[in-house]
């Protein structure tokens, strides 16, 4: 019997088209990864290339990433209704104003190497849009289904660099904290790395590397499953050792895959008590004996699996 064209378009959903600033957005650019895996070398490349807006931090937009980072429940089965509030995070932290970046995140500001008081980018030159905020990654599936056309880069990192760097994060440690954690009331709580009956248990016992350690765990883990679910040309994943070892072919990579040209990919240095150290291998040196071996009982498989045994 055939099926009626009328009734077909009706039963297809329309896409939804976000406007900003007078423009479409079209194939919008995603940067996620666990804490500390590299995200803000790319974030800054792309807020440097030609006709890219990238927000890194905006305050609409955390808000919502970590209500359901925290809460992943509350958009468990409302998949149209967690899209339409992304779009209406994003379609604020996209807006330029003439003094609207006295009011960024200071990552965004740092992201951008913005001093003054004028906009990171004039509004008549922004071609693209993009976001690179912390754990973003939380909100994947909900950045699908809000931007059907976007455009994911996702970053993994040797996961004993990570801990390294989260245990020298006060920031990042701060959300292990009792009444902070959110691990009674909501299970499976991905923000934690919490996907069984068996790592709940676990977790009151666990020392501070292996929380980090379970966190990045299911960060990786997420990003399998993401990757399984999504055709190649929509979303792609480098290694932070890539990115620092081979900047310019790792910019090349990127250039391809969001087509358009990424500005180069640099490393900027820090301390080595910085959140975020440039060096790979770094854990050798800051990982106790304990916290190497705390590491390996949480999350050793999955290092294997994702390459980092050494």
């Amino acid at each position: 019997m055939p099926v009626d064209a009328t009734l077909v378009a009706v039963m297809t959903p329309r896409p939804h088209i976000l406007v900003v600033n007078g423009r479409k957005v079209r194939q919008p650019v995603f940067v996620i990864g666990a804490p500390h895996s590299g995200a803000d070398l790319l974030a800054r490349a792309l807020k440097h290339s030609p006709g890219f807006h990238v927000t890194v931090g905006q305050q609409s937009v955390m808000s919502v990433v970590y209500a359901f980072a925290r809460s992943p429940s509350i958009q468990r089965g409302r998949g149209e209704a967690a899209a339409t509030v992304l779009r209406d995070a994003f379609a604020q932290a996209w807006q330029v104003t003439a003094h609207g970046c006295l009011a960024c995140s200071q990552a965004c500001r740092d992201a951008a190497e913005l001093n003054g008081t004028g906009a990171c980018i004039a509004e008549r030159d922004i071609r693209r849009y993009g976001d690179a905020s912390p754990d973003l990654m939380y909100c994947a599936e909900g950045l699908v289904d809000a931007f059907t056309d976007a455009r994911i880069v996702q970053i993994v990192r040797d996961g004993r660099d990570v801990v390294a760097a989260m245990l020298a994060d006060a920031e990042s440690l701060a959300w292990f904290k009792p009444g902070v954690a959110n691990v009674d009331s909501e299970f499976p709580n991905p923000f934690f790395g919490i996907e069984t009956a068996a790592d709940l248990a676990a977790w009151p016992g666990l020392s501070l590397a292996g929380k980090c350690a379970m966190r990045w765990r299911g960060s990786v883990r997420t990003m399998a499953r993401l990757r399984s679910s999504m055709p190649p040309e929509r979303l792609t994943t480098f290694r932070y050792e890539q990115m620092i070892r081979q900047p310019a072919a790792a910019t090349r990579a990127v250039s391809s895959f969001i087509e358009a040209d990424l500005a180069a990919i640099g490393v900027r240095p820090r301390g080595r008590t910085g959140p975020m150290a440039t060096q790979s291998g770094g854990w050798r040196r800051t990982l106790t004996p304990q916290q190497v071996t705390d590491v390996e009982q949480v999350a050793g498989a999955d290092l294997r699996r994702v390459g980092y045994g050494d």
